[in-house]
This record gives structure tokens, C-alpha cells and sequence, in this order.
């Protein structure tokens, strides 16, 4: 009757020992502390601007180089929505990538993340494929975590390819409950090999996507990515209870970005 506690005891320490092992092997390779104050630093970060929708009849205008929308200060980087007229688009947010500044094939994601809240704010922490011509969704989408005001508390995270996608009532994706998302920091992570793609808040797995071994329809996701932060106001998704303008602005703040592999 002794030995069970102690089988029990032998199967806990090999498992911690692995987990102990699997991160000792794994580098950090590229990151973002914000340990500065300014506009974000332009050897990691690129811009994606204008007011066209982005495919998602979204109603911000995307802006570069502009404190009001994208800055880092008190050690966070703070991308801010705010109700202001560019062109024909009455909103303005940033929407920030690495692209050809940090673009990687497998390992993890960390990002550390306070999100806006309110109905039409619609803030995202994603990855596309740094492929060349980029046809999407062919080449595949990684949602790290998207939130819509209108959903308040609920954290989404999904993938988009070609057999796989929300236009043809194939998304796959799941949710987690994060009432405090808003008011409190969160660790959003992706854990992504050639197996896999795994989903987490605050080291808690909630959806796992697995490699069908069949072709790129399925699996587009054996290239690199690389990493956007965002905050479209109204859209398909976002707008689907209307924009409340007397919310704004709205802010995502990020304390860190980490890639490990």
C-alpha cells in the first residue's frame, strides 16, 4: 500500500524535471521590454496604415509615427483607438508589425497584455505569414488572442487557412472567460510546432489545433510568421452590436513581447 505515494512521487519529479528541461532549451530570440519612452523602436516594429476596411469594413484609420496612437511609456507599449476624423474614417488606432524584423518558423509566443474594453473596440494580438506575395487564407492566420467590447470578459483564440476559415463556416478556434481582462495583465502565448498550435492564458491551455499531415489547405503553417498588435474599431466581428463613440479612446497596453525558440 506504500509503494502507490511513492510511484506517484517518482512520476512527479520525472514530469518536473522535463518541463524543467524543455525550458532550459528553449532561447530567447528576440523581445520587447519598453524599457524606453518614445515612438516604438523602429528595428522592430513596422507600421501597416490607411482607412480602407482591412478586408473587414473596419473604421479606423491606421496611422504611423504618432505618439497619439502608438507609444511607449511607464515601461508599456500603449496602442490607442480614439475618436478623430483622418480622410473619411472618424477613428484612428495603430496597427504594429514585425515583419522582416522578427519573423520565425516554431517556438513561443509571450505577450503580456491589458486590454480595451467598450462595444466596437475590437484589439488583436495575431500573426500572418511573412510569404511574399501573402494570399490569404491560403497562407494562414495565428490568433494569438482577439477580444470584441460587445463580448466583454471573453478572450478568443483561433487559426484561418485555406480548408479552415470563419467564410465558410470552418473556423477553428476556441474561448477562455477573462473577466478582468480589461483592468488587469494577462500573459497571452502561442505554442506552435510542426505538430501543433496551442493557445494559453497565463500557462492555461484552452485550444489546441493539430497538423493533419495532409497538405498546405490544412497545414499552411510549416513557414514563417511574423507578429502584429492592433486595435480596429467596428468591423464585421467588432461592429456587430455598433461602435459606441463616447468610450474613446481605448488603449491596449503590452508590458512585454518574448519569442523563444
Amino acid at each position: 500500500m506504500k509503494t502507490f505515494p511513492l510511484l506517484l512521487t517518482l512520476v512527479i519529479t520525472v514530469l518536473s524535471t522535463q518541463t524543467a528541461n524543455c525550458q532550459k532549451k528553449r532561447k530567447l530570440v528576440w523581445r520587447d521590454e519598453f524599457s524606453y519612452n518614445g515612438l516604438p523602436d523602429s528595428t522592430k516594429w513596422n507600421y501597416d496604415v490607411g482607412g480602407h476596411g482591412w478586408g473587414n469594413n473596419e473604421l479606423e484609420y491606421y496611422t504611423a509615427n504618432r505618439l497619439s496612437n502608438a507609444r511607449v511609456e511607464n515601461g508599456k507599449l500603449v496602442i490607442e483607438a480614439r475618436k478623430e476624423t483622418i480622410d473619411k474614417n472618424e477613428y484612428t488606432s495603430a496597427r504594429l508589425t514585425t515583419k522582416g524584423k522578427g519573423d520565425w518558423l516554431y517556438g513561443r509566443i509571450d505577450v503580456r497584455a491589458k486590454l480595451p474594453k467598450g462595444v466596437g473596440t475590437w484589439p488583436a494580438i495575431w500573426m500572418l505569414s511573412s510569404s511574399k506575395p501573402l494570399k490569404w487564407p491560403d497562407d494562414g492566420e495565428i490568433d494569438i488572442m482577439e477580444h470584441v467590447g460587445h463580448d466583454q470578459g471573453v478572450v478568443h483564440g483561433t487559426v484561418h487557412c485555406k480548408k479552415y476559415f470563419h467564410s465558410i463556416g470552418t473556423q477553428k478556434g476556441a474561448s477562455i472567460n477573462i473577466p478582468d481582462c480589461s483592468d488587469a495583465f494577462h500573459v497571452y502565448s502561442l505554442e506552435w510546432t510542426a505538430e501543433s498550435i496551442t493557445m494559453l492564458v497565463d500557462e492555461k491551455a484552452y485550444f489546441t489545433f493539430q497538423n493533419e499531415h495532409t497538405d498546405n489547405d490544412a497545414w499552411p503553417f510549416y513557414k514563417p510568421f511574423h507578429l502584429l498588435l492592433n486595435i480596429a474599431v467596428g468591423g464585421g466581428w467588432g461592429g456587430q452590436k455598433g461602435v459606441n463613440p463616447d468610450i474613446f479612446p481605448q488603449r491596449m497596453e503590452i508590458d512585454y513581447v518574448r519569442v523563444y525558440q
